[in-house]
């Protein structure tokens, strides 16, 4: 068998899912179309270039993130099908050319996705380096994702992981700051954005920045291949987790195992923020908040407010994966133990309490942090609001993962908080929120989080109300679904192989008998 008709047998099973197909062409379209002026403005704003430029290099961005999430799924899941394959006699390279081919296929896919809406938006000047660009950046980033999947086999660090690569090589690179700093020369695609962006470096020497650009992505298919290459044969079981009480004591030491989990739930929020003070140019803005039963305009310090205001969205990230992968995970076994007698509502407040819990790590170590750099006007409220929102997103990411799945849902889990507060509700992008604004879950959080932080009294009361009622929303719908998944569905006494074929949908006859 050679590789082509493998290949196409990975494409047919990821086309058989529809949520893989979608977000394959949503998330760049969105992120594209919506996010482009708003992330250029940002980079401007902290004192990168940006302009049509910086809106450009966004298709690259979408791009390399989809990429990578793709080609981990494919490194991480696929590997006892791909063993089994091995062993039945198919060549590893023809193996390892197919499942890059497939990677590749859906970068395309997404590549094409994000530079048609490009093209629609602002037009592209330069269609060859744009073009290019782009697909430097997939190709790159596939080769991130197949690293991670084989290092990191809990999708929730894995997938945490692609997001703390890709932020930091977004918000430290060229496009956002200085191309002169000396350790961001070492970011995985820093050549691309200056050759992408048409800005010298200067410091390229005789191959240039396309050259320099040119070598990393091809090392880093070389590093792609040697890393599919050992994944195809190894294969590790996984572990599932599974009356309140013992429910809630056999959830936490499952989630205990998962040490990788908690440290990133504590270093990512940390480092964004860190990220944010570093980066924030040295200025004043202003703000409209509600003070003594009227609107007013607050002046502030940029440097000192802006990792108040950055946290809250690192933190809903983080919780809205760790609410995702409790429902994903544990589905199987919390149905087992419904079956051997355990009452319904004692596995969902077990389960609830460690999406809670989970919310919570992210929300202390991100305000342990803020707290070093940032003083807000009334700690309390500020404390309740970031709450609020870990709380709301880690609800949300379990509805998330009920309706998108896995890879669906981590688009989705990092696509939401994004637009949502780091676009909607910033003071920087929208000094008057938007009606889209209005109707996302963190306007109401996030109103009582630049109140407290900036005035000295609370006026907020609509939108406590407003939060408070999507929190009991989130809750009830979040329990209906988990009780539905957990009484409901076929339970076999063996556990079938996770495998997945294409990297993003189940598997179904590759690699069986």
């Amino acid at each position: 068998m050679t590789a082509a008709p493998l290949t196409r047998r990975f494409l047919t099973e990821a086309a058989r899912n529809p949520v893989t197909v979608t977000m394959l062409i949503v998330v760049p379209v969105v992120f594209v179309a919506v996010a482009a002026k708003s992330v250029a403005d940002a980079a401007e704003l902290l004192g990168g270039r940006g302009g049509a430029e910086v809106e450009t290099v966004t298709a690259g961005w979408a791009a390399a993130f989809i990429s990578a999430i793709a080609m981990y799924f494919q490194t991480r899941s696929a590997r006892a099908t791909d063993r089994r394959l091995v062993l039945a006699g198919l060549a590893p390279a023809r193996l390892v050319t197919a499942r890059l081919a497939t990677g590749l296929v859906l970068a395309l896919v997404a590549s094409a996705a994000a530079l048609v809406t490009l093209a629609a938006r602002t037009g592209i000047g330069d269609v060859g380096r744009t073009t290019a660009g782009t697909l430097m950046f997939a190709l790159t980033y596939l080769a991130i994702g197949a690293l991670i999947g084989a290092l990191v086999s809990n999708p929730v660090n894995g997938t945490v992981l692609v997001l703390f690569v890709w932020i930091l090589d977004v918000f430290l690179g060229p496009a956002y700051g200085s191309v002169d700093r000396p350790l961001t020369r070492v970011l995985p695609t820093h050549f691309t954005t200056l050759w992408m962006m048409d800005l010298p470096s200067r410091h390229g020497g005789r191959a240039g920045d396309l050259g320099w650009a040119l070598t990393v992505t091809a090392a880093a298919l070389a590093v792609g291949w040697a890393v599919v290459a050992l994944t195809s044969r190894t294969a590790r079981p996984r572990r599932r987790s599974g009356q309140f009480a013992t429910g809630l004591r056999m959830a936490l030491r499952a989630a205990g195992r998962n040490r990788v989990l908690w440290v990133l739930l504590a270093v990512v929020p940390t480092v964004f923020i860190l990220l944010a003070a570093v980066t924030t140019p040295a200025e004043y803005q202003s703000m409209v908040l509600r003070e003594g039963g009227r609107d007013v305009v607050v002046r502030f310090w940029f440097p000192d407010a802006h990792p108040g205001f950055m946290a809250p969205v690192a933190v809903a990230s983080l919780s809205a994966l760790a609410g995702l992968f409790a429902v994903l995970d544990s589905r199987s076994g919390d149905r087992r133990l419904s079956l051997a007698g355990f009452r319904t509502r004692s596995l969902l407040a077990a389960r609830l309490s460690v999406i809670a819990f989970g919310a919570l790590t992210a929300t202390a170590a991100s305000l342990a942090v803020t707290a070093t750099l940032f003083d807000p006007r009334q700690w309390g409220l500020y404390l309740a609001a970031t709450t609020l929102i870990a709380l709301t997103y880690g609800l949300l990411g379990v509805l998330i993962g009920t309706v998108f799945g896995r890879v669906g849902g981590v688009f989705t889990a990092f696509l939401v908080p994004f637009l949502d507060l780091g676009l909607e509700q910033s003071p920087m992008l929208n000094p008057e929120v938007s009606g889209l604004g209005h109707a996302l879950p963190g306007y109401g959080a996030t109103r009582i989080l630049y109140d407290a932080a900036l005035t000295p009294a609370f006026d907020e009361t609509g939108p406590l109300l407003i939060a408070l009622a999507w929190l009991a929303a989130l809750a009830l719908a979040a329990g209906l679904l988990l009780r539905r998944s957990t009484v409901r569905g076929p339970v076999t006494g063996r556990a079938r192989p996770t495998a997945e074929t294409s990297g993003l949908s189940p598997a179904r006859s590759a690699g069986r008998p």
